[in-house]
Order: C-alpha cells, then structure tokens, then sequence
C-alpha cells in the first residue's frame, strides 16, 4: 500500500492511502453526494479539471460494468474517497473500481476523512488541489496547488467534445436486453451538440423518437441549419460556459429558427447567446439529492446534478420565464424563452445516476418539436 498526499491550496494537508494509477495530478476539487454511481461521475465530461470527493463512505463495492459508463473513458482528473472498497461484488461487475482507475490512468487517494474536507469546501469554497503519491513535501504540494490554473476562463469542451459527427441509436437500458435499437418510432431529427454529453441523455433523446445526429461543439451554425433538423439539443459539459464563445455564437444564430433544448452547461451556453450572464459558485451542485421546483406546476422534484457555475436571473429579466429553481439555495434551474420555443435546465433529467423525477422533459422537447411542426 503506497502513501498518497492530497493537498489544497488554502494550506490544508491530508495524508491517505493510493488507489488507482501512480502519479500526480492537479484540479478543481469538489464534492459529489450521491450514495452511488461512482462509475457514472468517473465517466461523466463535465467532472473534466476537477478532483472528486465522494461524501459517501464507501465506493467500489459493486465494481465496474461496460453497461454504466457516460463516455468513453474517464474524465476526472483525481478521485478522493474514504474508503475504496478491494472486492466487489455484484452480477454485472467485471472489473474493481481500482483496477478501472489503474487502466485509465487516474491517480486516487482513499483513507481520508473526507467529511473534513467537505467541510472545508463548503466554508470556503471549491479550491485547486493536488493529489500526488511521488512527491511527499507537504510544502512543495500546496504551492503547485497555489500555482495551478482554475476553471474560470478556460475552454474545457475543446478536450472532450467528439472528433466528427456521428449517430446515435441506443435506447434506454433494459434488463435481459441491454440497450436496445430501433425500438421507437424515429419522428424527430435532431442534431446534438456535444460540449461533453452524456450517453444517457442521447439514449433518452432516442427512446423519445428521436433520430439523433451528434455534431461537435464548434459546429457552424449554417451547417445544422443545412441538415433541416426538427430540434436542437444542447448537452452537458465541464468548465466554464463564458469561455466556449463559439457555441454562444453559433447558438445566437439557431435561436428562433428550430426548437431548443439545453442541459447543463447548454443551458448555461443558451442563456448566454440570449443576452444573459454567469456566474462561479462557491461550491457548487454535485448529487442526486438536489430538490428543485417546477415553478409551472408547483411540484418538487429531486434531481441529479453536477454544476459549478450557474445563470444570473435578474442579466434575463423579461426575455425568459423561469420555471425551475433550486429549494436549498434559490439559484435558477430551469428556462423557457416567454416566444419562441426553447428551453433549458441546469439539473440532469436523464438521471445516470440519479432519480428519474425529471425524465418529462424529453416528451417536453417532443411535444415542443411537434408543435412546430404544424
């Protein structure tokens, strides 16, 4: 069992255990609440820059399965738990969360209080870290932390958005089958910007009816309008929406010609080409714990969520209704344009992990799609 040094850039040391790959590395740390889906948040592009604690106490006792990733590979830049559980056991498992890590190279220190260190990144912020089991100068540590780039203006969709465009036909997982193809009857063409999206959010676009065509993120917005599709759909993605402005650009120009629906960073992104502005939080939202109002029926729902950064609602005023806020700090979850037909949401409804409280959104995006249609 080697040593392994997370330290963070307000002085803070913490000495534990390594897993996973041997080595250093530096990011963003955060904390993430759900009870489960570690192997989803390994997976999910968003969580690129950052270093992930996990607040539950125990993470890898079901392992790993090909079924449940969100991309193809991890994207986190470090992961942090307090204990990282050596055999799992579960049908579907096929590797340990250890040997996933080791694989993909992702260094991984366990044996830390890590309800400490949520503490002090709720009282003073989310920080630059470093987690290294090479270096054991607790100094030199917290410097190179100090000396690290944070998130805010940096363009993070550039490292994970997809190479070319390609199309999606998975549809939502069922037991004994898997992932399903050509089940639903494909009404709808829409094309999907991928600032770093997650595979749920497609296989729910498909069980929907729709017929997805994926585009990178720095697609002309003349080229989508080309393919005459029926929606567009903006996904999720990881840093800082203000620095992507050639998605703000191109989405300014789709804006009033199709149906738009935004998750996540692509609500951020659309409330930015609408004249609107963000802002970093102090620590964020990460878990499937979070509780948001649907101002437009009253109802509350929990939500999986996985943001640092979030929409101004007063840079909106009379341009957008908002229809979802959060319960716990009141900051905007949800859009809709009071004209053309766009929407968006800061939260998950594809869940992945996650509650499935929100999954009427997608029939939401169809019904919009068909309304424009007549």
């Amino acid at each position: 069992m080697r040593k392994a040094i997370l330290a963070l850039a307000d002085g803070t040391v913490f000495e534990g255990t390594a897993f996973g790959a041997q080595g250093e590395t530096t990011g963003e740390v955060v904390f993430n609440t759900s009870m489960m889906g570690y192997q989803e948040v390994l997976t999910d592009p968003s969580y690129n820059g950052q270093l992930v604690c996990m607040t539950y106490s125990q993470q890898g006792n079901y392992g790993i399965n090909e079924e449940d990733i969100e991309s193809v590979n991890p994207w986190v830049e470090g992961f942090i738990v307090k204990e990282a559980c050596m055999y799992p056991s579960n049908w579907r498992s096929t590797d340990s969360l250890m040997g996933y890590l080791a694989r993909h190279g992702i260094v991984g220190i366990s044996g830390i209080d890590t309800r400490a260190l949520t503490r002090i990144i709720r009282d003073k912020g989310a920080m630059q870290a470093v987690i290294s089991t090479t270096d054991p100068d607790y100094k030199r540590l917290v410097e190179k932390a100090r000396a690290s780039r944070g998130l805010v203006g940096v363009d993070l969709v550039k490292a994970v958005t997809c190479k070319g465009p390609y199309r999606w036909e998975e549809e939502l997982w069922r037991i004994g089958r898997g992932y399903p193809h050509g089940t639903a009857t494909k009404r709808f063409k829409v094309v999907a910007y991928d600032f770093g999206i997650k595979r749920n959010i497609l296989r729910n676009l498909a069980e929907a009816g729709c017929d997805v065509a994926v585009v990178p993120a720095s697609t002309p917005a003349e080229s989508v309008l080309q393919s005459n599709p029926d929606g567009i759909f903006l996904s999720n993605g990881p840093g800082d929406p203000s620095a992507v402005t050639y998605a703000k650009k191109n989405v300014e120009k789709l804006i009033g010609k199709k149906p738009i629906f935004g998750i996540c960073l692509g609500h951020q992104i659309l409330s930015l080409a609408l004249g609107g502005r963000t802002f970093k939080m102090k620590f964020g939202h990460r878990g499937g714990n979070q509780p948001v109002q649907d101002l437009t029926t009253g109802k509350v729902e929990i939500t999986s969520q996985n943001h640092g950064f979030a929409v101004d609602s007063e840079s909106l005023f009379g341009i957008v209704d908002i229809t979802h806020i959060n319960l716990n700090d009141r900051t905007v979850e949800g859009l809709a344009h009071k004209e053309l037909p766009l929407f968006s949401v800061q939260y998950h409804p594809e869940a992945s992990p996650g509650p499935h409280d929100s999954q009427y959104l997608f029939k939401r995006f169809v019904d919009m799609m068909e309304a424009s249609k007549k």
